[in-house]
């Protein structure tokens, strides 16, 4: 690999290896090697010596071929022994574009005569294997100063780089949910650096719904999509693969082959669709000890997870834990911010904002809106007769009504102690007919209601104003379907009154 070069350095070499050097390069740059050299019976006690070394130790002549190479560097290309490469290039033991490469940066050293020192390198082995190392080579000259060939020393860093990576890894990780990223950014990163350290291997989450028993998609990057939404919803238990049945005994399962593994009987088909054969899930738990969901391993070959399967999923488990909980946190934080505590309705401060939205599309797209302002006749006087706990009884059975009586576009708020608003954003023209639909929704208040045996029944009055004609402003708007709520309580209450249609109010 290319890279940035040393500084020229004293190549003075001492015994072993210099002598050893000399005795095997003691020809001309183009000669041809004579192999023999290096297996002579008075470089035995050397080699003996080097072979022990766990670096990698080598000599090349000028045309790139090993004349030298301890067991270390024979072990390193999976020939054994270091003899084994000699008289042989890196284009025989590398991958094609890795040896052009370093046989590039060698000629160059021994072009110029300057060495590099400590050089990370990462090298591909002819059979994939991806190594790294750190290298020192150097020139080497005969007893005439003519550079012949070259000396390298390289170490495997490879693991030291690979946890390096996964510190590398958790740290980002850790990083991405300390600054507030998106949930599904966080867990589509963690399947990513799964995989990116894994071969052949496929990473997802699911997570369990709140308040259900079912596993919902959460990230699988390279999971075929058919896949992801056969298994998105699936009910946990006893025998659900190994998902299902991981989140189920909220402890790790692991399927070495779902062909013979009962616990796939109903899902085999499944998996062999596919193409998976073995399936190793481990639940995702919340700091209290609660499923959160399940980090799942896919291979398509039946075997057990391997050291650093495991190693990644214990890393991936507890960053997504974390995720979990604090998206979920961030999510009742922000619920809690914009709802009501009692009914679950949106408060005042969701309110304006939305109402400002909808008024803003309907100027934009020439639409209506229409504003109900809604104030309990009654009230006080449950509170009065049945205490609090039972007024707050009513207002959850009255929101819940209204909730069944509105569409999910209209938006539904309490603005605090009885009084609520209504906003109906996508309405016609005919606001008759929209009348017709809140005078139902006033039946649907009055019905009685059971509390502790005792049945309570609650009226309302409600005042209904028109964007455009009755305000450009939610505050406008609101202000005057508050004063036709008024006029309504004045004309009797228990009746609906409107600011303003063609015509005089109506008072219904």
């Amino acid at each position: 690999m290319a890279g940035p070069m040393s500084h020229s350095m004293p190549l003075t070499f001492v015994d072993p290896l210099d002598e050893l050097c000399s005795r095997l390069l003691r020809v001309s740059a183009d000669s041809e090697i004579d192999l023999d050299i290096a297996l002579a019976t008075r470089e035995l006690e050397t080699r003996t010596l080097l072979d022990q070394l766990p670096d990698f130790i080598y000599v090349k002549d000028r045309r790139g071929r090993f004349v030298f190479a301890n067991a270390a560097a024979g072990r390193s290309s999976k020939l054994h022994k270091g003899n084994d490469l000699i008289g042989k290039t890196d284009f025989d033991i590398l991958d094609h574009e890795t040896a052009r490469e370093l046989f590039l940066v060698e000629q160059e050293i021994m072009s110029t005569g300057v060495a590099i020192d400590g050089r990370e390198e990462r090298v591909k082995l002819g059979d994939g294997r991806m190594l790294w190392l750190t290298t020192s080579k150097m020139p080497l000259r005969d007893v005439h100063g003519q550079i012949v060939g070259l000396v390298g020393i390289s170490r495997d860093i490879t693991e030291r780089k690979r946890q390096d990576d996964r510190r590398h890894g958790h740290a980002r990780l850790l990083e991405m949910v300390a600054r507030g990223q998106p949930l599904s950014a966080v867990l589509d990163a963690i399947v990513k650096t799964v995989e990116e350290e894994l071969d052949d291997v496929i990473a997802s989450v699911l997570l369990l719904e709140e308040g259900t028993d079912r596993l919902r998609h959460g990230a699988a990057t390279r999971l075929p999509p058919d896949y992801v939404k056969l298994i998105d919803g699936i009910e946990i238990g006893p025998k659900v693969g190994s998902c299902g049945t991981a989140a189920w005994r909220r402890e790790p399962v692991f399927v070495k082959d779902v062909l013979a593994d009962p616990l796939w009987d109903n899902y085999r088909e499944l998996a062999l669709r596919f193409g998976f054969r073995s399936c190793w899930s481990t639940p995702i738990m919340s700091a209290d000890g609660l499923v959160l969901g399940t980090f799942a391993l896919y291979s398509d070959a039946p075997r057990e997870p391997t050291e650093l399967e495991l190693e990644l999923t214990a890393m991936a488990t507890d960053i997504a834990g974390i995720a979990i909980e604090r998206a979920r946190a961030e999510e009742r934080i922000q619920h809690m911010a914009h709802h009501d505590p009692l009914t679950s309705l949106p408060n005042r401060t969701l309110f304006w904002a939305q109402f400002s939205r909808a008024l803003h599309e309907a100027r934009r797209e020439k639409r209506k809106v229409t504003v109900a302002y809604l104030d309990l006749d009654n009230f006080k006087q449950i509170n009065d007769t049945l205490g609090h706990a039972a007024g707050d009884e009513v207002l959850k059975t009255l929101s819940w009504r209204m909730v069944n009586c509105v569409r999910v576009t209209d938006l539904l708020v309490r603005l605090g102690g009885d009084e609520f608003a209504i906003v109906f954003s996508n309405v016609s023209q005919d606001e008759l007919g929209l009348v017709r639909r809140l005078q139902e929704l006033r039946t649907a208040i009055s019905k009685p209601i059971v509390i502790d045996g005792k049945s309570v029944t609650a009226t309302c009055s409600m005042g209904v104003a028109f964007f455009p004609q009755d305000g450009d402003t939610p505050e406008e708007l609101l202000a005057r379907a508050d004063r036709a709520m008024y006029e309504a309580k004045d004309l009797g209450r228990d009746r609906l009154r409107v600011s303003q249609v063609p015509g005089d109010g109506l008072g219904i």
